[in-house]
């Protein structure tokens, strides 16, 4: 059973649900005023807000709120939260994309493999190719 319509609306659980492990895990995000002191509540909580949306979980619930005019609403069940899901959502990182090998002429392919063991190309003062011994390294115990 889905929660979305065929327009591309989602509910307030759906995003909800989405957005429950895409927070991070944050320690000292809520605090309490007592008086004209401010307390911080000992309460790990995952959080996520843009300019028109706060996304806030709790170990036991989760809750998604608008904010209007410097106050935040709940939003109900059955509001549209598709505005919510687009500004929270944070997406996937973008993956790295395999780089293709460097293309070799068959003459510098030929060079390369001619080089023997214990030796790598160098370059001398005046610029220069030149065989250098490979330095070796002795494993510290």
């Amino acid at each position: 059973m889905r929660n979305e319509s065929n327009s591309g609306e989602k509910s307030v659980q759906s995003v909800k649900n989405s957005l429950k492990f895409k927070a991070q895990e944050k320690e000292g995000v809520l605090s309490v005023r007592v008086g004209v002191k401010k307390y911080s509540v000992p309460i790990k909580a995952r959080m996520l807000s843009s300019g028109d949306f706060l996304f806030l979980s709790f170990p036991a619930s989760s809750e998604l709120y608008k904010v209007e005019k410097k106050a935040l609403i709940t939003m109900e069940k059955n509001d549209d939260a598709s505005g919510a899901y687009e500004s929270l959502n944070p997406g996937r990182k973008a993956r790295r994309r395999r780089s293709t090998g460097a293309e070799l002429s068959d003459e510098l392919a030929a060079a390369l493999r001619a080089i023997p063991d214990g030796y790598k190309l160098g370059y001398g003062t005046d610029g220069s190719p030149k065989l250098v011994r490979t330095r070796k390294r002795s494993k510290k115990d």
